[in-house]
């Protein structure tokens, strides 16, 4: 991995970091000179991740917790700045899914616990970080991952459709509120991506996999080094006049 030092002296939380693009993008963004915070439900997974980060020469620390609890929320935002002085930017990134079904089939449980981590995750997520950066004076940068579902694609539950739409909208609405400010809030459209999530919704089903593919102008997968790349540059002083974006990272899915 080579790096320009794009997010240098910056503190940044990933949620969702125990593995896929959340765990891709700790490593990158340390890689890239900022302290990340990582969060997730995995804390074996979290330690290694730190260690392999630090044995690499960067800086992280890992809180475990599930952000739709905003006690453990407010815990890793609080780590920030107690160990880092701040926090200059965050991605949003944890998320669950199931393979989809029936609307009417789908299940009360299963609609409370997608919009809960999809959705009011992100909504506890922004409402801990931004007073941090309000109070920096210095601004900061948020990216939220949404998917091509938050688009209108086809193929994923009702609830997961539903709830990366309101992602898309919930940060349109945050970067009008905070662009004056000086936080930029964005999100990203990612299209499928090779994570373990993915692994359990495709399964043992070919046919489920070659749908996902042939949708990508690219007729292929992303690995998830490439959506945190995006994330990256979002994070960065190098998009400083991009906010408010649904940016895709789809391979042309939601240009075709």
């Amino acid at each position: 991995m080579t790096s320009s030092r794009l997010l240098e002296n910056k503190v940044v939380m990933v949620t969702g970091a125990s593995s896929g693009i959340g765990a891709a993008a700790a490593r990158l963004f340390a890689a890239e000179g900022a302290a990340v915070v990582v969060t997730a439900r995995r804390e074996d997974r979290l330690d290694a991740l730190v260690k392999e980060i630090a044995d690499q020469g960067g800086r992280a620390a890992a809180v475990a917790g599930d952000i739709t609890s905003v006690a453990d929320v407010e815990r890793a935002v609080d780590t920030a700045v107690e160990l880092y002085g701040g926090l200059h930017g965050a991605f949003n990134n944890a998320g669950w899914a199931t393979a989809g079904t029936l609307l009417h089939e789908t299940g009360d449980e299963v609609f409370d616990r997608t919009l809960a981590v999809n959705l009011r995750g992100v909504w506890n997520c922004m409402t801990r970080q931004i007073p941090v950066m309000l109070a920096s004076g210095s601004g900061g940068s948020i990216v939220n991952t949404s998917s091509v579902a938050g688009l209108g694609a086809t193929g994923a539950s009702a609830p997961y459709v539903a709830a990366k739409h309101a992602v898309i909208g919930l940060t349109k609405a945050a970067a009008g509120e905070y662009g004056r400010l000086g936080i930029r809030v964005n999100s990203l459209v990612v299209g499928s991506t090779r994570t373990e999530m993915m692994q359990s919704v495709v399964g043992e089903n070919p046919a489920l996999e070659e749908a996902f593919t042939v949708r990508s102008m690219q007729h292929r997968m992303a690995a998830p080094s490439e959506v945190a790349e995006a994330a990256a540059w979002l994070l960065s002083d190098r998009s400083s006049f991009v906010t408010g974006a649904p940016v895709p990272v789809d391979g042309g899915w939601t240009a075709a």
